[in-house]
Order: structure tokens, then sequence, then C-alpha cells
């Protein structure tokens, strides 16, 4: 390819310079030191004597976004102590008495970041790598999560689950949190005196969020490169329990007409949870007959695409500390996709157990193990999965990480079916972390002696106003990733009446500009320009698919987004292709352009009642595409979130090519009655896959880490006459202890 000397000449321009780069670390600017209390902090919401008198205190905070510079227009006062046990924080937000509680839920992006709250996001191991989060909004519901570091760009996930405890107060001019987090709860050398930490405070009224250390606004607010540091005198060497247990138990109505059952029939059923503590800093899980009926319900989506699309993992053994298995490859190319497991064609595959182990068995390396297990079912045999991974920290923020999968079918002596991938990449990251690069390189073998690659570069640039990126895919024939995600590799001959295994080339470079404006009282926050490229090129290097965007964004004051952008595609197809089903001629195979017009606005999240809006028209191969959708949300209080949106899709191909409408519907409710108690309830409406459903979850947290959950889940064939095509009533209750 001609482009790739370029991506290659750039790549090393980049790493040159970017190694030369200094910058004095925030943790070495920002520092505080531990203080140690005799006796444990009542958790409570309030002040009580002799319990923070003595402890210093950090009062200056700084605008982080949308604007970076100057102090915070609304003070913070934050005290950190630690008993024997525990860690301690106080918070003590200052206001004008006016506070955006959007939610109790738990661990809840509208909860959390749509309402005040405040976050402490530690690092324990203190090498940029891995770290703990913790939440309150102002109204007291919780949020906690396992920090991920992808690249440069600090992420966290939600799934990971941990006992601490917190109690929020409203008063007339602040609210108050405080929070202790058992030293049981997050794992640590007590050698390592000195910990990394990042304070972050949202302010909704304002729009603003504050933060203890400056750093640009391109990166989040609990980014590990830009943390303080937590210094200890001492830190408390907790052994604690080393086996916490979770045992479940369900009882279910079940009722499947698609499978001919006659009656409902009913099932009890029980499994178990075990989390041992390897060492201080590494944790073994193991789920027995493991049941995952409490997860969220996949979100219907309309799908006019050639190609599979990815639903997001809602699985908790599957989540925690997911980043080791998942963080290989690209958007566009995963060598491990976990929905691969126990699940075949939306029907669920039977899990015998899952055993993991992922942790730090050094400051510099983190490792992670699992075996999953698999029952026979519907005349499938049996599988047992292994992957394997490691993350090494190499020069001062780089990392160098290996995988490897493999796919064994069990149970029948006659065959021996496996598939198996080997993996390894390399990312450079710039100390002060606006630059990374990626190389990759992956290999597969099955049982036939099939072998393929895959392999490439990515990196991007980013500083407070220009972000810019590229990524070079290359994805040989050969390559089979059964547990991974390669939408584009398979294609449908019609003539041969067989799928067939294609390789590809991608090349995705992408540029961004903001514009800030000069004036305090302007409306707008920032404008942004944006351009991307998706260009696919067979393996002969001849045209696949290109897609090319250009986008102008205005982000208001008030939350708002007005985003305007244009799209232009042009797809080469190779085989006669059918888009719109089988009642209508397949589109031939020729090479098609075609251009869309898009806009999009997102009103002032802040408000009772918000909504969005995405209005798109153009062509669309042969003929025309129009699409709409809106969302509305109404909020009742911080205990009610009622949720609508539809979506039409109209596709207009001339001739017998086809002419279809696509509906779907969405409502979602969900009922905050404590911070404790929770009531999920969705409903969908799907034309494309003629599919009506229902899902609803009461949640109970009884307990620390303990839950109790009603789950009911049905849907209907509105395509035959609005028949049941199953049902389920669950009834499933948790309870952790510690051994």
């Amino acid at each position: 390819m001609k482009s790739q000397p370029v991506f290659t000449t750039i790549f090393i321009l980049f790493s040159l310079w970017s190694y030369t780069q200094s910058t004095q670390s925030t943790r070495d600017q920002y520092r505080y030191q531990m203080s140690e209390v005799g006796n444990s902090i009542a958790i409570d919401g309030i002040e009580g004597p002799n319990e923070w008198e003595a402890i210093p205190m950090i009062d200056t905070f700084y605008n982080h976004d949308p604007v970076d510079s100057g102090n915070a227009k609304n003070k913070t006062e934050v005290k950190l102590a630690y008993s024997r046990t525990s860690l301690y924080i106080l918070v003590k937000c200052y206001d004008e008495g006016k506070r955006i509680v959007q939610s109790l839920d738990r661990d809840s992006d509208n909860g959390h970041w749509g309402s005040d709250s405040f976050s402490i996001a530690i690092d324990p191991i203190n090498e940029k790598q891995s770290g703990y989060f913790f939440g309150v909004n102002a109204g007291g519901a919780e949020v906690e999560g396992s920090l991920v570091v992808e690249a440069a760009n600090t992420k966290f996930s939600y799934i990971w689950d941990e006992r601490w405890f917190s109690s929020v107060k409203q008063y007339k001019d602040h609210w108050l949190a405080e929070m202790e987090i058992p030293f049981t709860s997050i794992r640590y050398n007590a050698n390592n005196l000195e910990w990394g930490i990042s304070l972050l405070r949202g302010d909704k009224v304002e729009n603003m969020y504050y933060t203890w250390t400056p750093f640009p606004v391109n990166f989040s607010g609990f980014d590990v490169n830009y943390m303080g540091s937590l210094v200890w005198g001492k830190i408390p060497e907790v052994k604690g329990k080393t086996i916490f247990v979770k045992p479940y138990s369900t009882v279910s109505s079940l009722k499947n007409n698609v499978a001919d059952d006659s009656a409902a029939r009913t099932e009890i059923d029980a499994g178990v949870d075990l989390r041992v503590g390897i060492t201080k800093s590494v944790n073994a899980n193991i789920a027995i007959n493991p049941d995952f009926s409490n997860a969220d319900v996949d979100q219907e989506v309309v799908n006019i695409t050639r190609f599979d699309i990815s639903l997001p993992e809602r699985r908790e053994f599957f989540i925690e500390n997911a980043d080791l298995f998942t963080n290989f490859g690209s958007y566009d190319v995963k060598p491990f996709f976990s929905r691969r497991i126990g699940l075949k064609d939306g029907k669920n595959i039977p899990i015998v157990y899952g055993a993991r182990v992922t942790g730090n068995v050094t400051d510099n390396t983190r490792i992670g193990a699992m075996n999953i297990q698999t029952k026979a079912e519907g005349g499938v045999d049996g599988q047992n999965y292994t992957v394997a991974a490691v993350n090494q920290k190499v020069l001062k923020r780089s990392q160098l990480q290996a995988l490897f999968i493999n796919r064994q079918e069990t149970g029948n002596d006659t065959i021996n079916d496996f598939n198996r991938n080997y993996g390894a990449e390399f990312t450079f990251i710039s100390d002060k972390g606006n630059f990374n690069t990626n190389i990759k390189y992956h290999s597969t073998i099955t049982d036939e002696g099939q072998k393929g690659a895959y392999y490439g570069l990515k990196g991007n640039y980013i500083n407070r106003r220009l972000g810019t990126g590229w990524l070079i895919d290359v994805v040989e024939d050969g390559y089979r990733a059964e547990l991974g995600f390669v939408p584009r590799q398979n294609s449908f001959d019609p003539n041969a009446n067989e799928s067939v295994r294609r390789g590809y080339y991608l090349l995705n470079p992408w540029v961004n500009y903001r514009f800030f404006p000069k004036r305090e009282d302007h409306i707008l926050t920032k404008q942004a320009i944006g351009s991307w490229h998706n260009m696919y090129y067979n393996m002969d290097g001849s045209l696949n698919e290109s897609d090319n965007n250009l986008s102008y964004e205005f982000f208001f004051k008030s939350t708002a987004l007005l985003a305007i952008w244009a799209n232009r595609r042009e797809v080469n197809l190779r085989y006669e292709t059918g888009l719109l089903g089988g009642d209508f001629d397949p589109l031939p195979a020729v090479n098609y352009g075609f251009w869309s017009g898009n806009l999009s606005y997102d009103s002032d999240i802040r408000k009772r009642f918000t909504y969005n809006t995405v209005l798109s028209y153009g062509e669309f191969y042969n003929g025309h595409i129009t699409s709409a959708s809106i969302t509305a949300n109404m909020r009742f209080g911080f205990w009610g979130n009622f949720n609508i949106a539809y979506s039409y899709d109209k596709v207009s191909l001339p001739e017998n090519y086809g002419e279809r409408e696509f509906n779907l519907v969405k409502f979602n409710g969900l009922l905050s009655l404590t911070n404790k108690l929770f009531l999920n309830n969705t409903v969908q409406y799907n034309t494309q896959n003629n599919n009506f459903s229902v899902f609803s979850r009461l949640q109970w947290r009884y307990s620390s880490l303990s839950d109790i959950f009603l789950i009911f889940n049905q849907n209907n064939d509105t395509a035959n006459s609005f028949g049941l095509a199953n049902r389920s009533i669950i009834l499933k209750v948790t309870y952790r202890f510690g051994l």
C-alpha cells in the first residue's frame, strides 16, 4: 500500500519527538500528607466533634471542563484520613443552595455525571496503569468502578463492585459527603507509601467540573497521568478475609413457544461466586453454574448495513478487569469479544463454570487468565475457552501486551475441533499522554491447519485544540478469530451459495480542531470542526468501501449540543447483495457512490424535560434513505426518570430492489425508590425483526453487595398475531459474606 510508508514515517517522527518531551508530574507538585485517627469516624453526613478538626484541608480546586483555566467558582473542601482498617474522605461542596440530582440509581451515568457529584480516583500501585473510582451525588447515590487505561486515555468500568460506605446530607449553602473505603476492598502494597489520587467535583448548575490538580480539558477528570499524591507515613497491612463467597439461588417460571413448549415449567437453580485473595493485589474469581438473569436487557437496534453489529457485554463475570483481555486490536477488529462465550444466535448456552485470575504480580506487571466451560446444548458440543493476557509497563508509561486465546470442543472424542489465537502489541505513550501509538500482530491456527494474521498500527496526538489520529488494520484471508469480532471478513456469494472469507486493509485517519471563545459570557463553551475517514481495500489493493465525513459542532454553556455533518460513501459490491430481505431483487455487484446530510441537537441535560433528535437524508446505493429519531426524557425529582425514543428509517430503492420502512420504539422507566431500591422497566418494539419485548427488574440491595432481584422478561412475535415467543419470571437472591 502506497500510504503505509507515509504513516510509518509520521509514526517514527512523532515517536522521536514525543520521547524528548518531559513535564513536571502533578504527583510531584500536589501532595497530601495522610493523617491517622485513633478511632473510626462515623459515616453519617455530619462533621461530628473530635472527628475532623485536626485533619489538613484541601480547599483549592481548578476549573477543568468545559473551561480548563482559572479557579473554581464554588468552593470545595476535602479532608482525608485513615484508621487501622479504613480510608476516610470528607467533602463539603459549597453552592447557592441550588443542586441537581437526576437520579438515585446506583452506578448510573445519569445519576452521577448528570447530577451534582463528587468523585475520588486512586492509584494505589502508583504506576499509572490501573486504579479505583468512588463517587456520590448530592442525593446520596453511589458509584464505584475500576480505572481502565486504554493507550493514553483513562476510563472506568462500573461493574467492579466492592464494599464501602457513604452518607450525604444537604445544608443551606453546601452539601456534605462522608466516605469510608475499607482497606480490605482495594488491592495495594503496604510498602508503597505514595498513591496517585484525583479529586473531581461536578457542579451541574454551573455546568462545570473542578479538579484538585490542573490539567488540560482534553483529558478526563480522573486521568491517571494528572493525579496528585497521597503521602503515607505508614499504611496498615490489613489481612482481612481472604475468601468472599456470594451464593445465589433462583426460582424461575419459563415458557418458550418457539421451542414448542406447551406449558410453563418451573426451575429451581443455585450457584456460587467465590473471590479468593491470592495476594493483596492478585485475586481469583470462580463462578460455579453462573447465572446472568439480572443483567440489563440488550437494546434493540435497526441494522441496515451488510455486517453484524456488536452489542456491549453486560455480564458481570466478563466485565470486571475486562480491559486486560479486551484492550487489543481496534474499534473495527477485536481479537477477543466475550459475547462469543455462552451466547449463540442471541440464545444462552449454559456455562458450567468460569474461573479467572487477575491482578498485579509486580508494580509493573498485570496478568489475567480465565477458563470457561459450557454445556452441550441444542446440538452444539460443549466448549472450553481459555484466555490469558499480560500487560507489562515499559519505559515511563508505555505498555507491552500479549494475548493467548483457545477454543476447544469437549465431550466428543471423535473430533479435535479448536481455534487458537496468539498476539502481541506495543503501545508507546509520551510523558504528557498527548501522544501514543500502537503496533500489533496477531495470528491464528485451527485444527484444519488454517493460518492467518491480523496486524497494523494506530495512534493519536491530542492537545487542547488539536486532535488527530491514524489507524491501519490488515486482516489476512486466513485470520479466524472465533472468539473475536471481525464483521467485514465474511461475505455471502449467492452464485456459489456459500460464505466466503476475504481479508482487507483499513485506513482510518481523523482530525478534530476546537475553537474556544474569548469572552466568558459567550453562549458557547467551544466549537469543533472534524473530519474522519474509513477506507477499506481488498487484498489486491482495489477499493472495497470508503466512508468520508466532515462535521461541525456547537457546544453550548447550557450543556446543549448542535452538530451538522456530511457523509460521502463509496461501496464496491463484490457480490450481488440483498439489503431489504428476500422479497426483493439483490443489488447488482457494481460500484455505488452516495451522499447524505445529517443534523442532531441535544437539549440542556439539566432540565427536568430533555430531548435529542437526529435527522438524516441522502442517497443510499442506487436509491434514497430518510432517517429520523427523537428521544424525550422526563424527570420527577430524583425518584423517577421516564424515557421514550422513536426512530424511523425509510429506504427507497428503484425497480424491484426494494422499499421498506423500519420503526423502533423504546420506553425506559427507572424508579429510584431509595438509593438501595430500584425498579427498571424497558419496553421495545422493532418492526425489523417483528419483536415486541418487555423487561422489568426490581432490585433491592438489602445488605452490602447482597441483592434480591425480581425479573420479568417477555417477547412477542408481531408478525404472528402478536403471539407469545417466550416469557420468564425469575426471583434471584444473592448474599455475600467473607471467610
